[in-house]
């Protein structure tokens, strides 16, 4: 069993580019974002994912820096949002997402918490080899029984 920890965040201001879930998905959505960046060296990157009612979006994000200059970059500006998260450290991430395994990592979290689904599901790329999956949550403790199918 994999250890899960709550983690309290906070808003992160950001850059963003919308990944085309019917084409070049995610991957492509971040080489976008990469090729908009002077550097690399320092830079935070994330995922924001959530599922609607017609399709999933998926954003690839890196966190705003001072020296970032809009007018340059032509990319579109947001934030994460804050909050209370539960998180799960998925280690040699590249291989992970190239089997094709990272969903179920969400979906095995998502079937124990109570997720709170008006904020999106974020993925932290902290290294080049540790991601943390996090996923909102509206309180700390597992899924109600009648929330688990088990009422």
């Amino acid at each position: 069993m994999v250890a899960d920890s709550y983690v309290e965040r906070v808003d992160i201001p950001i850059w963003r580019v919308l990944a085309d879930m019917k084409g070049g998905g995610p991957a492509e959505a971040m080489q976008k974002l990469e090729s908009k960046l002077s550097s690399l060296r320092g830079r935070k990157f994330y995922g924001a994912f959530r599922i609607l009612p017609d399709g999933e979006e998926y954003f690839a994000c890196v966190e705003k820096a001072p020296s970032d200059d809009p007018a340059l970059m032509n990319l579109d500006g947001g934030h994460l949002p804050g909050g209370l998260y539960v998180r799960r450290k998925v280690y040699d991430w590249s291989k992970v997402i190239a089997e094709g395994k990272l969903p179920s990592v969400s979906k095995d979290m998502i079937g124990h918490y109570e997720v709170d689904r008006s904020r999106p599901e974020l993925e932290f790329y902290r290294s080049m080899t540790e991601l943390h999956i996090l996923i909102p949550v509206l309180g700390r403790g597992p899924k109600p029984l009648e929330w688990a199918g088990l009422h």
